[in-house]
């Protein structure tokens, strides 16, 4: 069994809503056991423009599955609570045109410590060391985790963000 750390992100409607259902649908395989989630955080749109912040929480996870079919069971799920192909943007460079808003993203952080570099699969997610709304549920989880890549632990790669944007717990933040 794998333990595998996957992001899920909601920008759009019922943003709480639309993690809890990935999360519930996620659990509901039967190759896949949630073992713990991390809170849930307000985050300021990363690599696009974008008015409509995020809720973000990391889910650690036991699985069976390759990664190639976790992540074709994770598309499944996106497409089934309304993420549209366009808006798909696991191996997009950081362009803001590529990123659009979305009900629902689910992105695979890690998959054991194993590293893979294919066109449509890239672990550890090639862009998880400079987005604070990754790393700090990640902080949550496992700080001391070491990056198979960049051989950094979880807490090293947050302290070396040069320009985080804005993660709140969700609930505190406060719009001025």
């Amino acid at each position: 069994m794998a333990i595998v750390y996957l992001s899920l992100g909601s920008n759009i409607g019922d943003r709480i809503g639309y993690i809890q259902q990935a999360t519930s649908l996620l659990s509901a395989l039967e190759s896949v056991t949630i073992i713990r989630t991390s809170a849930f955080y307000e985050t300021e749109p990363w690599g696009m423009d974008s008015e409509n912040w995020f809720v973000n929480a990391v889910l650690e996870v036991k699985t069976k599955l390759s990664p190639k079919e976790l992540l074709q069971e994770c598309q499944k799920i996106e497409t089934l609570l309304g993420k549209s192909k366009k808006s798909d943007n696991n191996n997009k460079d950081n362009n803001s045109k590529d990123y659009q808003d979305r009900t629902i993203d689910i992105d695979i952080l890690f998959y054991n410590s194993e590293i893979i570099n294919e066109d449509d699969l890239t672990i550890p997610h090639k862009y998880l060391h400079l987005r604070a709304f990754t790393l700090v549920p990640l902080l949550e989880l496992i700080p001391d985790f070491e990056h198979p890549v960049l051989h950094k632990n979880i807490a090293d790669l947050h302290s070396d963000l040069e320009n985080p944007e804005m993660v709140f717990l969700y609930g505190t933040r406060v719009e001025i």
